[in-house]
């Protein structure tokens, strides 16, 4: 254990006695986003992103070790196992060097080499492997295994047997087989070609050929996705000759007389089985690569997208854009309930579209509608003209198009029949389109983040790293907002730190039935909350109706007391927290001296500095201190663009080569890598995040095709 404490501190640049400290506290069952707010003390405040990679190098190691032991014991069984292959495989620091080692051993399915075996070959085999120089001819050595019962009638046949052992044992030596991948991650090349002569969606790979080294994740997910729907021809290159020569300079020895014949032997070997084998592993690891690489991109977009600041506290009307069944309205108060529903139909002809303006002006006026959400989806732009339409109208109502992204799938779940039993599915998703305006967080937490639609290839990549990894963004996202006890949905709920979907329910049951919760420590009465759920969730959970100005902060209950002490120190109460009087608060503590104040109210720096923050802004949301979105009152569409106009927009995805940005043409335009910055990045997302509101310029328009490019760094010229 302690040799992977050190493996983690050398690789997360971390001091020992905090990896060991966050190490103990996830095998104690405490949360991530717990540990990172509440326990910085304990791990030198790293935060989420550095706690969950932490843990994931964890979980590897750990496999890694059970996996050598496993190995060991597997070749132990069949009394083979040395000192000096023990030690190789204690020793291996990835899973593939322990496979390398255990591939000699492993039980396989029947070979060309295992029926030489049962021919009684391997010690033929095995002396033509010495190459000592004393060895007599090799015909002459062979002669001695002919035996017509085991199907061996002349030396040629022994020979031949022999070459398939060694051709085995050259593909399973460990040695070669990682001096050969090494050389394959330096030279080879990976190609592909078009296996169909039709034009797609992948001909910028039908002539392609690239460094190993130098491929990008995103193309080897392309071209993965190419080959399996068969219009690419795929394989891994490398110069046979410099292959061979690192093979046989490897077990060949000159000037032995079975040299040659263990040459041929190795090269049959490595055409055979080592190359196709090694060819295999390289695409596999190039794979594995490019999906984590594309998983942590998806995390990266995902993140800055729930954390869009909310638009709080307005009236929001809701469109979902549509042709054959109308464009579905819901009107939804400043807390999300749903007022009023309506179908229109802007698209069916003028009188049907001043009809749809006049109803809607009608829930504007009636219900005081200030903000209105469209959906991004078919019919938007009919239905962004026809909210113009009504703005006209209506002065002081602004709209916003917003990613509809997964709201079908989230109308059509068990969740939004629980929510709106009362309305079929495309009003349910006219009313997730309103909310997604006004909290993101909370009504993106309910649908699956695979559906959110900012990622690439996230079907192609493995379902349940890219499961938990996205899972593991959102927990963060929820915990970090926190959550409201008396008004969050059970989906929110059951992201916070310590609950799952059982306790949340739960939460929401006991709401229900005893009616708001007063305090947090109420939460002791929910069934099935322990003392351990409780300490984890109590932090992120805020009760605005306590009477406990605490409880409406994220000071976490085993805090209460210092945060009193700290008070008290300062020459304050919990009333001058309550009414907001105690913006010196941080001043004031600097001044008695951070240290002095930590050791009296028994607490770490850390610890102090963020009560500090909470008792300042009681109840904060940190989104609120982000950008506000791009609310617009007139519509523009993609005729209306020229080469040169400098325009607002909001970016709605991050990519390997690039950005998409909505500049509010129903069009998001691509800022390639090369124009978002004059200095040199390796990726988009140095520079830009999911949400950002930008400046840019369009560079050209491609109206036949629907490309827009734009370039962020030549608005500054």
């Amino acid at each position: 254990m302690e040799n992977i404490i050190q493996i983690l501190a050398e690789k997360l640049g971390q001091k020992e006695e905090h990896v060991r400290n966050v190490v103990r506290l996830i095998d104690e069952g405490n949360t991530i986003p717990f540990i990172a707010r509440y326990r910085k003390e304990l791990h030198g405040a790293m935060d989420d992103t550095t706690l969950r990679n932490l843990a994931d190098q964890l979980a590897y190691l750990r496999g890694l070790a059970d996996r050598r032991e496993e190995v060991k014991k597997a070749i132990g069984a069949q009394d083979r196992l040395t000192e000096h292959l023990a030690a190789a495989i204690d020793a291996a620091k990835t899973l593939a060097e322990v496979e390398d080692l255990y591939r000699p051993y492993k039980q396989k399915r029947r070979t060309r080499a295992s029926i030489a075996k049962e021919k009684g070959l391997l010690p033929l085999a095995e002396a033509l492997f010495g190459q000592s120089r004393d060895l007599p001819d090799i015909h002459t050595l062979a002669a001695a295994y002919m035996d017509a019962e085991k199907n061996v009638e002349d030396t040629a046949s022994a020979l031949a047997g022999a070459s398939d052992i060694l051709a085995e044992m050259v593909a399973d030596d460990a040695e070669i087989r990682r001096r050969l991948r090494e050389q394959i991650m330096r030279r080879g090349r990976l190609h592909a070609t078009a296996s169909k002569d039709e034009d797609s969606v992948y001909r910028l790979y039908y002539q392609f050929d690239q460094p190993v080294s130098r491929v990008q994740g995103h193309q080897i997910l392309a071209i993965n996705r190419g080959e399996k729907e068969g219009f690419l021809k795929v394989s891994v290159e490398l110069d046979r000759d410099e292959a061979l020569r690192l093979v046989c300079g490897t077990i060949v020895k000159p000037g032995s007389g079975a040299a040659e014949f263990v040459r041929g032997a190795a090269t049959d070997g490595y055409d055979r089985l080592l190359f196709p084998s090694m060819e295999r592993e390289i695409r596999g690891a190039l794979t594995d690569t490019a999906s984590e690489g594309a998983i942590h991109n998806f995390a990266l977009n995902l993140k800055p997208l729930l954390l869009q600041p909310p638009v709080k506290g307005h009236v929001t009307m809701g469109l979902d854009p549509g042709y054959r069944n109308g464009c579905k309205v819901a009107v939804v108060d400043e807390t999300g309930k749903v007022l009023d529903t309506a179908v229109v139909y802007p698209t069916f002809g003028e009188r049907q579209k001043k009809e749809a303006v006049a109803t809607l002006e009608k829930l504007v006026h009636q219900y005081g509608v200030e903000h209105i959400s469209i959906g991004n989806g078919t019919a938007s732009r009919e239905t962004e003209q026809m909210a113009c339409e009504l703005i006209a109208h209506t002065p002081g109502v602004r709209y916003m198009i917003v990613n509809e992204a997964g709201a079908s799938v989230y109308s059509a779940s068990k969740l939004a029949a629980e929510e709106f039993p009362q309305y079929d599915v495309n009003l349910r998703s006219a009313a997730s389109i309103a909310r997604r305006l006004q909290d993101p967080l909370a009504e993106l937490v309910k649908i699956d983040p695979k559906a959110i639609g900012v990622g690439q290839y996230q079907h192609d990549m493995p379902q349940k790293r890219l499961d938990d990894t996205l899972a593991g963004v959102v927990e963060d996202c929820v915990n970090a907002v926190g959550v409201d006890v008396n008004t969050a949905s059970s989906a929110l709920l059951q992201r916070v730190s310590g609950l799952n979907a059982a306790t949340a329910k739960n939460i929401v049951a006991y709401r229900e039935e005893n009616g708001t919760f007063t305090s947090r420590t109420q939460l002791h009465k929910v069934p099935k909350l322990g003392p351990k759920a409780f300490e984890q969730c109590a932090g992120f959970l805020r009760v605005p109706e306590s009477k406990s100005v605490l409880d409406h902060t994220g000071v976490h209950p085993e805090s209460y007391a210092a945060a009193k002490k700290l008070l008290a120190l300062c020459g304050y109460t919990l009333a001058d927290v309550a009414g907001g009087t105690i913006p010196n608060l941080s001043e004031r503590v600097k001044a008695y001296g951070e240290t002095s104040a930590a050791e009296e109210c028994a607490i770490g720096i850390p610890t102090l500095r963020d009560i500090v923050k909470e008792l300042t802004k009681p109840g904060r949301d940190p989104r609120d201190e982000l950008p506000a979105p791009v609310l617009r009152t007139d519509i523009m569409e993609m005729k209306d663009l020229a080469a040169g106009m400098i325009l607002t927009g909001t970016v709605r995805n991050v990519i390997d080569f690039g950005a998409f940005v909505d500049i509010g043409v129903h069009q998001d335009g691509l800022v390639h890598i090369s124009e978002i910055a004059d200095r040199f990045i390796r990726h988009p997302s140095e520079l830009l995040s999911v949400g950002d509101v930008v400046k840019v310029v369009v560079l050209a328009v491609d109206a036949p095709k629907k490309r827009i490019s734009l370039s962020i760094k030549q608005v500054k010229q």
